[in-house]
């Protein structure tokens, strides 16, 4: 009885089968060098992610644990966690932030919903001027563009005298020293800023819609407000629900417009979570610790909303 070797192929000259061992040899090789060039051009990226994002998140993590002044740390367990429901002014800076999300992520979307839908009409004129226009404010310097709001809301600055100029006020309003007219300052400032980048989102899907369907509407009868709820909004409904949860990551974190509007006044009325993690490091005497505690809140926070959004689109994956 005679044994075939085993990757021999019966009925194949034995020139043959030498080349397709070579072949399959040369295969294996080619393989594996493009996995040693793909993992070289990953493995410094990968290593710089891990260096500069997750080494320092686990290590704010275990400083979460810590308190103490300085260098001075000791562990305390779950005591400053517990402290934060104590706390009145980071309760204060909670209150504050979640009414900024509440009331500006709704409004800057449906104002960027709409914007979006207006530049994408094809019989208007100019519609890269308005567009640049629009989305310029994103790309200006936070600093410079929160010192002008400073000059625009002052008491005596242009809002005031062009409110007063059409009689719409009898007195200047205390923009920025009332803890109401500052929260509106703040909302406002922060709309300006980020309608236009959000706005780009909803114009790059809207042009990915197949006209098609907006022309079987019209035949079916459709007027444009049925055609926007009834196919543009569940076109746009990932983009949307992609805007809402980066949108609420934005506010969640809100630094500069505050620190550079208001610095946090009057009384810690504009006061953020991200303001109050500066100054627990920087302002107050410093308390690494419990301001690393602050920062996970924000994280358990953004966990939280980005939940409770995903369960409201209906998105399961």
């Amino acid at each position: 009885m005679n044994v075939i070797p085993a990757k021999a192929t019966p009925g194949l000259p034995a020139e043959k089968q030498g080349k397709g061992r070579q072949t399959a040899a040369s295969g294996r090789k080619l393989r594996a060098r493009n996995a040693v060039v793909g993992w070289s051009f990953i493995t410094v990226a990968a290593l710089m992610i891990v260096l500069f994002y997750f080494y320092p998140m686990i290590q704010a993590l275990l400083l979460s644990f810590q308190s103490g002044t300085g260098a001075n740390l000791s562990y305390v367990g779950l005591d400053n966690y517990a402290r934060l429901l104590k706390d009145p002014t980071f309760l204060t800076t909670v209150k504050n932030t979640v009414v900024y999300l509440i009331v500006q992520v709704p409004v800057m979307i449906i104002l960027a919903l709409f914007l979006s839908v207006l530049l994408n009409n094809k019989a208007l004129k100019f519609k890269g001027f308005f567009r640049t226009a629009i989305f310029l404010p994103c790309v200006t310097s936070l600093v410079a563009y929160s010192v002008i709001f400073k000059y625009l809301f002052g008491q005596d600055g242009i809002m005031n005298i062009m409110l007063m100029k059409l009689s719409l006020i009898s007195e200047p309003i205390s923009w920025l020293t009332d803890p109401f007219w500052a929260k509106i300052t703040i909302i406002i400032a922060i709309t300006w800023r980020w309608t236009g980048y959000n706005m780009i989102f909803y114009l790059s899907a809207l042009q990915n819609i197949d006209n098609s369907i907006y022309e079987a509407a019209k035949i079916d009868g459709a007027n444009a407000f049925q055609q926007f709820f009834k196919i543009t909004i569940p076109m746009l409904k990932p983009i949307i629900l992609f805007t809402s949860i980066t949108s609420t990551i934005g506010t969640l974190q809100l630094f500069d417009e505050v620190m550079n509007i208001t610095a946090g006044g009057p009384a810690n009325a504009t006061m953020t979570i991200s303001q109050y993690i500066y100054n627990l490091s920087f302002k107050y005497t410093p308390d690494f610790g419990y301001a690393a505690t602050v920062s996970y809140a924000i994280v358990i926070m953004i966990v939280i909303f980005s939940i409770i959004q995903f369960r409201v689109a209906g998105d399961k994956k």
